[in-house]
């Protein structure tokens, strides 16, 4: 008996020391992100008031109910404060609670600012003076990659179908949260992953934000743990386990598509409703005339909201009276000049050159509203606007790195390597699929170049001056309207003809791709006098002799890409460069095409037409882009195919 009693002792002994050892504090406050509203509360005593509130309130909720996420209002006189904090599931009272009071001490460093975020690996928190609980796509692009790779040979398969399967089950799981322990048979090792979205979102909003962090993720393996978060949502794996195995969640229920009972009856269903959407496709793509698509409203919201708008003595002191060393560029729509705001904020200013009676002066206010509301990774946020007497100016979020074609044929030219320029590729397209398809209304652009793409801190691309020309009209899928593009850039049925559709922002994206894989300007000439070729004939050329990687600068190392990639992507620019819009991809569908592992056989281009531009003013000076100067004018002639 008494050596029962030695051996109970023992193991309750080992078990305590074995529950406390498990159970170590760890509260995972490693700051992932941070941002502060560039805009100020309008009353800073009652907004700061609501905050403690607000604050006061989550914490409570947290240590006297025992609550992972919450949400708390506080309003004081006209001034209304939002606040939601979210706890990763797998954390204790104690932790989550540990993770709060930092986020709460973090979140205060904004001072003024009207809103404020803090992510961690363990929680999140922020506020606002508007309503932002459903949301769930606002960074877009949040991602940190870890720094050791894995060599076991079926890790990243392995991890890719745990991230997957994260992907679809987690929206569909109430309190949208799971996590999975998937082991690596090759070294033993296992995978752990989680992902979460805020509780009061919705299921389509939460897989929206799925999908985006599963796809940024894959740019993380093979290394051995990544995180995505966002503004409502959160996926990490890592094979350091960062919560307990018996905290994982079977989703298996929630992967599966039906029952095996009549497996050849499901099958015969799915093969031929394969067949009819396949048919449905193609006699839609071919035989559907232009419509517009209502679209809903954004975020949700009945109504747009207005773009802030910035004291016109402000923007002179953050420009320095808009002196000379600050102005960062020129544009078909003005100067722009780097600012640095009151807050400590730097953004670029851009002073637009409007006419007496430009349409665009009149539309003003009501275009700038819409173009505020233009939320993407891939487009440059406008922050807001001023209008003091004539003058009408722009404030946008500041791009380090300036523009593309800095980078192509600049003073940073041969910088970039093909991982980078494959991934301003794929974002542009993202970007200009957005305006077209997703946004409110569809904007196209009408001037896409290398210029116009901006390049933030990660080299990821973001477009520039859309929706300051006009926008195309609701009932009309082409507008004859004075020309306001590019030549090199522009469309020939819109150079010519002065048709516009978003087929003129596809061929405008075209060519940029084959400036972005060539290195070579579009209107540069190559060749002799007797045999001069444009880019876009340069490629057509190589196209019909199969030497396509004859186009590709030089400056990329090869060892970074594979051949048959670039080749794809070459021939994607051929197919948004044929001569009959019609024949031209959709922005959401070249980037399906891009991502697409398959090869373009059932797809190949047509011959583009070629166009020779000479555009020169009054003084005999060339000039590359048409506006509404009556001082200009141009030559425009096609050109033959050798």
């Amino acid at each position: 008996m008494f050596q029962l009693k030695v051996l109970a002792i023992i193991t309750l002994t080992w078990m305590s020391t074995s529950v406390v050892k498990d159970a170590v504090a760890d509260p995972q406050t490693y700051l992932l992100n941070q941002g502060c509203s560039s805009y100020n509360a309008s009353n800073l005593r009652s907004f700061k008031e609501n905050i403690n509130g607000t604050l006061s309130d989550l914490r409570g909720q947290i240590s006297n109910e025992s609550a992972q996420f919450g949400t708390a209002e506080q309003a004081r006189g006209e001034v209304v404060t939002y606040a939601m904090f979210q706890c990763r599931n797998y954390l204790s009272k104690n932790d989550c609670l540990a993770c709060f009071d930092t986020a709460s001490t973090q979140i205060r460093n904004c001072s003024a600012g009207n809103g404020a975020r803090v992510i961690y690996d363990g929680c999140f928190l922020r506020y606002e003076s508007e309503q932002f609980y459903d949301q769930t796509n606002e960074l877009g692009r949040g991602l940190l990659c870890g720094n050791s790779s894995s060599v076991a040979p079926n890790f990243e398969t392995i991890g890719r179908q745990a991230l997957t399967n994260l992907e679809t089950a987690t929206p569909k799981i109430k309190g949208f949260y799971a996590a999975t322990k998937t082991d690596v048979v090759v070294n033993g090792t296992a995978i752990y992953a989680i992902a979460q979205c805020v509780e009061t979102t919705t299921e389509d909003k939460c897989l929206s934000c799925m999908q985006v962090a599963y796809n940024n993720l894959q740019s993380c393996f093979p290394n051995t743990d990544g995180r995505a978060f966002d503004a409502g949502c959160f996926m990490r794996y890592s094979t350091t386990p960062f919560f307990a195995d018996n905290q994982t969640i079977d989703i298996t229920p929630y992967l599966k598509q039906g029952g095996s009972s009549k497996k050849w009856g499901i099958i015969g269903g799915v093969v031929g409703g394969v067949v009819l959407i396949l048919l449905a496709l193609f006699a839609w793509r071919w035989f559907r005339k232009p419509e517009r698509v209502p679209r809903g409203n954004i975020l949700g919201a009945t109504e747009l909201k207005g773009p802030v708008n910035y004291k016109y003595k402000d923007l002179k002191s953050a420009t320095k009276n808009f002196k000379a060393e600050n102005k960062l560029g020129e544009g078909g729509f003005g100067d722009v000049y780097k600012g640095t705001l009151k807050n400590g904020k730097v953004v670029a200013v851009k002073k637009l050159v409007l006419g007496k009676s430009s349409k665009m002066e009149d539309d003003f206010e009501g275009e700038v509203k819409l173009i505020s509301n233009v939320h993407h990774r891939n487009l440059v946020r406008l922050l807001g606007c001023c209008s003091k007497g004539q003058e009408r100016i722009l404030v946008y979020e500041y791009m380090a790195n300036s523009s593309l074609d800095k980078f192509l044929f600049g003073n940073k030219k041969s910088s970039l390597n093909w991982k980078q320029r494959y991934d301003i590729i794929l974002g542009t397209a993202r970007g200009l699929a957005y305006l077209h398809e997703e946004f409110y209304v569809s904007i196209i652009h009408r001037d896409i170049k290398t210029s116009n793409i901006l390049l933030d801190d990660d080299f990821q691309p973001k477009i520039a001056d859309f929706g300051l020309a006009r926008l195309l009209p609701d009932d009309r899928s082409h507008l004859s309207t004075k020309f306001a593009g590019t030549l090199g850039y522009t469309a020939p049925e819109y150079a010519m003809h002065g048709q516009l559709s978003e087929k003129a922002d596809a061929y405008s994206y075209g060519i940029v791709v084959l400036e972005i894989i060539s290195g070579q300007k579009s209107t540069d000439v190559k060749g002799d006098e007797d045999n001069r070729e444009y880019l876009l004939q340069r490629t057509w050329n190589l196209h019909e002799r199969g030497l396509h990687m004859d186009l590709v600068d030089k400056d990329i190392n090869p060892n970074e890409y594979d051949a048959e990639d670039v080749k794809k992507i070459i021939e994607i620019a051929l197919l948004c460069t044929q001569a009959a819009p019609a024949t031209r991809p959709t922005m959401s569908e070249v980037v399906m095409l891009l991502k697409s592992k398959t090869l373009l056989e059932h797809l190949q281009p047509t011959m583009p037409v070629f166009v020779e531009t000479n555009l020169k003013n009054k003084e005999g000076n060339s000039s590359s882009t048409i506006g509404s100067s009556s001082n200009a004018t141009a030559s425009i002639s096609v050109l033959s195919a050798r």
